[in-house]
């Protein structure tokens, strides 16, 4: 018998021993807060609406970002994935650019596109790239050789063969690339905004930091991990609707 409760144990005690720790004479720490406080701020900014137009700022940054990196990493990896000779070529230089941090592209980025959504989407962007490339040319490498084989004895067109053999085949694998992406759209958004972008759920953090808000800025901090969360949990529960996602994505906790 499942007991989904479990899983808020851990946190639950914590939480509890923060805000007993916090009203222990001489053991107090302004600048830490403590639960309650970091609550009712929470409810304070929902209520407003000014966390939740700085969620707003921050998913569609993150969104957009990730829609870049499906639209080149899902054609390219089935491309690396159906022919070696070319991924001999690129290979090295996804291997040279894998390892750039993305944060590392805020100055070009910032040249480029200036502050804004598209700031932040391109170094969501380039986070979200490698996961889905990667996974992608993996699972198409990975296909029973057979159906290739099939799919040529047809006559089939590059299309064909793609939306009838690779894509159905390789599907399972490129949604356990997307569901990764995804989760990381939205740490790199946030690290965006807390290093310079001057909009959403990062940008709040700091601003409230500045301000000497520590309430707020926790409650900011919490909200984006509540964000996160939901976002796996819909995602995760979402494709576990395709059956031929759930044998890929069964051994992935939600």
């Amino acid at each position: 018998m499942k007991k989904p409760w479990l899983g808020a144990l851990i946190p639950m005690l914590l939480l509890i021993t923060w805000e007993l720790i916090w009203w222990i004479p001489g053991e107090r720490l302004e600048s830490l807060s403590h639960p309650v406080a970091v609550a009712s701020a929470l409810v304070s900014g929902l209520a407003g609406g000014s966390i939740l137009t700085a969620s707003r700022e921050t998913l569609e940054a993150a969104i957009l970002g990730f829609l870049f990196a499906c639209a080149i990493g899902i054609p390219s990896g089935i491309v690396l994935g159906l022919l070696p000779r070319v991924n001999r070529v690129v290979g090295p230089t996804i291997d040279a650019l894998r390892p750039v941090p993305s944060v590392a592209l805020i100055p070009l980025a910032l040249m480029l596109f200036g502050f804004g959504v598209l700031l932040e989407a391109s170094v969501v962007s380039f986070a979200c790239l490698w996961p889905i490339l990667l996974i992608t040319a993996s699972s198409v490498k990975g296909l029973e050789p057979r159906w290739l084989e099939v799919a040529r004895l047809l006559d089939f067109s590059v299309l064909e063969r793609t939306f009838k053999i690779v894509l159905p085949g390789a599907i399972g694998g490129i949604l356990v690339g997307l569901r990764l992406a995804l989760g990381i759209s939205l740490i790199v958004a946030v690290t965006v905004e807390i290093v310079l972008n001057p909009r959403g759920l990062g940008h709040a953090m700091m601003a409230a930091q500045q301000a000497l808000q520590f309430d707020l800025m926790y409650a900011n901090l919490l909200w984006v991990g509540v964000l996160g969360w939901s976002l796996n949990t819909l995602t995760y529960r979402i494709l576990m609707r395709l059956p031929v996602a759930r044998v890929s994505l069964e051994g992935v906790s939600a």
